[in-house]
């Protein structure tokens, strides 16, 4: 749901498109071995993006890109200060992620936790022969020694505000946003 914070709008439709179409290109460019590729998109975003770009690899590959979806909800290390029951979401990797080289996609990397917090839920599942990481929009603010593999935007922001990315998928217009305090 859009905020009614100020807001500035740094990628419109467009945008989105070409620096998705960007990071698939780097992403065929970085596997040789086309068939151990796999996405895993975190929910809910990254899920949206990694779906996106899974159609755009398997166009330019063509061949299958299998594409899972995880949730960090229960990996959090701060799930118990934001909610007494927390909703968690549904996790959908139907693949051994066992050797595959995953390429883990999220929206947004601001301090990194998320980040490994879907990592721990990843290993959870199988051991990979590498991760990776693709995001459309790093704001910077690291917490943990986490960086992006490919990035769509780098943005500097302050502390104060947020960047949100409202997608189609959620009907609402593609649009990466930076949103002051309300």
């Amino acid at each position: 749901m859009k905020s009614n914070a100020p807001q500035k709008i740094i990628m419109e439709s467009t945008q989105i498109a070409s620096a998705l179409l960007r990071i698939s290109e780097e992403i065929i460019a970085a596997h040789p071995v086309k068939n151990r590729l796999a996405l895993v998109g975190i929910r809910t975003g990254g899920a949206f993006l990694a779906r996106r770009l899974q159609t755009m690899l398997e166009k330019k590959m063509e061949i299958p890109v299998p594409t899972g979806i995880i949730d960090i909800t229960l990996y959090r290390d701060d799930w118990t200060l934001i909610a007494n029951k927390p909703i968690v979401g549904k996790t959908d990797l139907n693949f051994q992620i066992d050797n595959m080289e995953i390429v883990l996609v999220d929206d947004v990397l601001f301090t990194g936790r998320t980040v490994r917090a879907a990592l721990d839920a990843l290993i959870d599942f199988g051991r990979p022969a590498r991760i990776e990481l693709a995001v459309l929009a790093d704001r910077g603010h690291r917490e943990l020694p986490i960086c992006a593999n490919y990035t769509g935007l780098t943005i500097e922001t302050s502390l104060e505000e947020r960047v949100n990315v409202y997608l189609t998928e959620l009907e609402l217009p593609d649009n990466v946003v930076v949103e002051g305090r309300e």
